[in-house]
Formats: structure tokens, sequence, C-alpha cells
């Protein structure tokens, strides 16, 4: 089964690199001050597209640069470094440090596949789609979004087989199966229908640590333009490193609404049946269900964003879990020149202040 996976990974390869196809080139650059350190931090984007007919791949590849020699020499940059997918082949290569700051390689995205409208097969390093949470969603041990994070969906992809079945326009079946670094397998299973005023779905996980059952669901509220959603999970994991079960259920409540003048509002909610110390964290970086160990057993949000004209946007999100943590406070601005360059100022808070200016070219 090991030989498989890495024969099709190796083939999607193959096929992406060699095939006609569109090309495009993305440069992200920041300016990071977080309070301790001020340094730049570059990712040069390479993003290949191929469809031909039903068949079509992706292959995304980054070329990242962090300078500030003390930046690179912290802790902080440690901690990062210690970071990768969690694949049986590496998807980057060690930091080269070149004096100043330290530069990677990594492919970000390489998956194939096929599609005809029934039916909907991806092979390769992707991301796997679950729950419809917009700050958390605890159903997703794949890929799970980071809100915290100055790039919340930047997430490592996992090699792995896709199918979806559609079986009719309401309803889907979705199978996954995908091999970890340890070249074990982790089985998902995800049935989606609407059923008479709601989408509903059911999720399945099982890997060698881990299982659970979750569920989705997403609504409009009769006819006031107001979208419901919520997600859960119960789940039963052996934490890596202490062999110790956890039991976890996590549940997610939230709606959006979007208002005439242009402003969007989310309100979300996260309750869980256990909270974990940073030591339970830190000792447990490895971990399936990493992003569902909280230090808190509640968390409430809301994000308010505001279109001011096809140029300018500003958005403002707030997370309190009300007790002894410090509040999540993110507020950005963000300026669209044309559909080539693309300037946001921005404000992260936790406690302590990290404040960032990106400028982001396409060609």
């Amino acid at each position: 089964m090991v030989k498989f996976y890495k024969s099709l990974f190796f083939l999607t390869l193959t096929v992406s690199l060699y095939a006609e196809s569109s090309y495009t080139l993305q440069n992200s650059n920041f300016t990071i001050d977080n309070g301790s350190f001020t340094y730049n931090y570059n990712r040069l984007r390479l993003d290949h597209s191929y469809y031909n007919d039903n068949y079509f791949s992706k292959f995304i590849a980054d070329g990242v640069n962090y300078y500030s020699h003390s930046y690179t020499e912290s802790a902080e940059f440690d901690l990062l470094k210690s970071q990768s997918s969690d694949t049986p082949i590496s998807t980057q290569s060690r930091f080269k440090d070149y004096g100043d700051g330290e530069i990677q390689a990594k492919v970000y995205r390489l998956y194939g596949g096929y599609g005809d409208g029934k039916n909907r097969v991806v092979v390769g390093l992707q991301n796997i789609t679950m729950g419809v949470g917009r700050f958390w969603n605890p159903t997703n041990l794949f890929n799970p979004k980071n809100i915290y994070a100055l790039e919340p969906d930047e997430t490592f992809g996992v090699i792995a087989l896709s199918y979806t079945r559609y079986i009719n326009d309401t309803t889907s079946l979705n199978v996954v199966s995908s091999i970890k670094e340890d070249e074990t397998l982790k089985y998902a299973l995800r049935y989606k229908t609407f059923l008479k005023y709601a989408d509903l779905a059911v999720d399945l996980l099982y890997s060698d640590n881990t299982k659970m059952i979750g569920y989705e669901a997403e609504a409009n509220l009769f006819d006031t333009g107001v979208e419901v959603r919520s997600e859960g999970a119960h789940i039963r994991s052996h934490l890596q490193n202490t062999q110790d079960e956890i039991k976890l259920s996590q549940a997610v409540l939230g709606a959006e609404y979007g208002f005439v003048n242009g402003v969007n509002l989310t309100v979300e909610s996260l309750f869980s049946s256990k909270s974990f110390s940073e030591t339970q964290i830190i000792t447990n970086l490895d971990s399936e269900i990493l992003q569902n160990m909280t230090n808190s057993k509640f968390y409430a949000g809301a994000s308010l964003s505001y279109t001011f004209n096809i140029f300018l946007d500003a958005s403002v999100l707030y997370i309190d879990s009300f007790n002894s943590e410090d509040p999540f406070v993110s507020a950005s601005m963000t300026y669209t020149l044309n559909d080539f360059n693309s300037f946001v100022l921005g404000v992260l808070s936790k406690g302590e202040q990290t404040y960032y200016l990106k400028y982001q070219l396409a060609f």
C-alpha cells in the first residue's frame, strides 16, 4: 500500500511537470514587527494548472526567505522550522542559512485527478475539506486552519486518494485515504445531503491513533437572510508521546449575515468538553488532534468586514475565551491597486502585538 501511494505521487508529479498547462507567479512579501523582532518574510509561489477535458492537475511550489539574523536565531524560528507535513515523503527542503537569513523550498500542493460531474477522483498532495465552521473546524483532522495565524488558510497538504460520488444535485459521498509520515493510513468518509431545510453531513474518521464521528449542518434562517451553521465531533485519540487516550467532544455554532451596504458580520462559538495546558499542547505538536487541543472549554468570536469601494476593504476579528487568556484581535486594511498588485496593513494581538505590511504581486 505504501509503494502504491508513492507511485501515484510521482506519477502526479510527472504529469504536472510535462503536460501543456498555464503558469502563474505570485510573490508575497511581509514586513513583520512582533515586539521582539522585526523581520522580512518573502514567499515566491509558482502555481501550475492543467485541464484536458475531464482531467486536471495542480502543482504549487514555494520558495521562502526569512531575513533577519536575530529572528532566525530565535526560539520562535526554531519552533517554526520543526513543523512539517505529516507525509512519508518530505515536502520541503532543509533551511539554508546564508548569514543574515534563511531560505527554504517546498511543494505546497501536487495532485492530479479526473471529474465528470458524477465522479471526482483526486490523488496526491492536496487539501481535504471537512467542516463548515469559519473560525474552527473540529471535524477536520487533515488540514485544520489556524485562525490565530497570519495566514490561517496556509496549511500543510496531505498525500491522499480522495473519491467523491455525486449521487444527485444535493447528495454526495466522499471517501478519503491518506498516508501519514509513519506510513500508516488514515481513512475518512463524508456523506452530505439536503434534508427539508438544511444541508446535513455525517463525518467518520479512522486511524491507528484516532477515531472520530462528526456532523455538519448549514441552513438559512427562514427568510431573514441569516445563514446559520454548526459542526461537531466526538474524538478518541491516543497522544503519540504518552499514549494516553483522550476523549473529547467539540461543537461549533455560528451565523453569518451580509448587509446591503457592504458590511458582512460573522459570529461563531466553540464548545469543548476538555481543555489542555500549554505543556500538554507543546509536548504533542505531532498529534493528529493538535488544533483541537484548546486552552479553554469555550470560545466566542466575531468578524466584521466592510468593502468601501472596489479598491479598499477592511476587516476585524475578535475572539475571547472569557477566562485568564488574553483575547485575540486581528485587524487589516487591504488596498487593491489592480489585478496584479495589492497591499495589506494589519495587526495581530494576543497579549503582545504583531504589526505587518504585506505587498503581493501576481504575474
